[in-house]
């Protein structure tokens, strides 16, 4: 038994499904599911998409609930952009490798050895690494913010270091990057991904920013989550290789059933190896408890909070041409 959230026999011969939709109608609450998630768990979601937008479409709800199905700096940004709303996680071990690489007292030390830095920062981060920070960015919006900053401004970005130097390469700007990583995006292996090309060497590659340059140096095509759902949809390819966490290709699947999507393979050859360990931590039975019992639940003291949305409110306002162009667009989910 799961005592922290609640789960042991008692759930047995449940219908599942059947009661998380009781639940949902009985609390006013909006479901959301990032694209890393478990199928099941996009399938049952009001709405499926990456994490801004997902926030963004619950604050624009009279949903009373918003269960997010995804990692905990997602729910925290639901939580900053809804404080009226009760804001509750699957299991709140559900974490970040960037997140974790970027502990705030260290990024609060670090911008003070820099005062003359702003910082630019990815929105995979804690709450409070938003509130000591100047400008929030999504892998879609940060080219669009970092041309609208003066070419003369020192920027600190963080805590990508693969999404900034990424943009430092595209866009000639030196930036100080923070040493951060996404175990994820990292575990893809160049050997076996170019074994893979061989094999298919009519088959565009897909990579998001978050993968290290070797792997990009590769990739036909380099976007955010949204950004590389869009462009497999599109592609006139008949098979695709997806270089980003594998459960995005049951949205492909689903858009695009006649085409054949392959995901990117770790040192074993293996795409199974790049499931996003925190983002599989949420289950349909912890969904359904903390529909149950509203818990866990995302508590923001007023004053992070306020701090952490003045610079997403500085990303909206940016990056306001960026909508349904990656991060910015999610899908509407279609049910099974």
């Amino acid at each position: 038994m799961d005592a922290r959230n609640g789960i042991g026999g008692t759930l047995t011969g449940l219908d599942l499904r059947a009661e998380i939709d009781r639940l949902r109608k009985e609390r006013n609450a909006v479901i959301l599911a990032h694209y890393y998630q478990k199928p099941e768990l996009q399938d049952l979601a009001d709405f499926v998409g990456d994490s801004l937008e997902l926030s963004r479409k619950a604050q624009e709800t009279d949903a009373d609930v918003i269960a997010f199905c995804g990692v905990r700096f997602m729910a925290e940004t639901a939580k900053i952009l809804s404080p009226d709303k009760i804001v509750v996680l699957p299991d709140m071990d559900a974490g970040c490798s960037l997140e974790d690489s970027c502990p705030p007292e260290r990024f609060a030390a670090f911008r003070a050895e820099h005062p003359d830095h702003i910082a630019l920062t990815y929105i995979n981060c804690s709450a409070a690494v938003k509130a000591l920070s100047d400008v929030i960015v999504t892998s879609s919006s940060a080219e669009k913010i970092l041309m609208q900053i003066p070419k003369d401004q020192k920027i600190i970005f963080g805590p990508d270091r693969n999404l900034g130097g990424y943009l430092a390469r595209k866009t000639g700007r030196d930036m100080l990057l923070w040493p951060g990583v996404c175990i994820v995006h990292e575990a893809f292996s160049e050997t076996e991904l170019l074994k893979l090309r061989a094999e298919h060497p009519d088959a565009p590659i897909l990579a998001h920013p978050e993968c290290p340059p070797h792997l990009l140096d590769h990739a036909d095509f380099v976007g955010s989550t949204s950004a590389i759902l869009e462009h497999a949809k599109k592609s006139p390819a008949r098979t695709v290789i997806v270089a980003t966490e594998p459960h995005i290709i049951h949205q492909m699947q689903k858009a695009v059933p006649d085409k054949q999507f392959i995901g990117a393979p770790g040192a074993d050859g293996n795409c199974n190896c790049n499931i996003c360990p925190y983002m599989a931590l949420n289950t349909m039975e912890k969904l359904y408890v903390a529909l149950r019992d509203l818990e866990p639940r995302i508590e923001l003291d007023e004053d992070l909070r306020l701090k952490a949305k003045t610079s997403l409110d500085r990303m909206l306002a940016m990056a306001s041409g960026t909508v349904g162009m990656g991060d910015l667009g999610p899908v509407r989910a279609t049910g099974d």
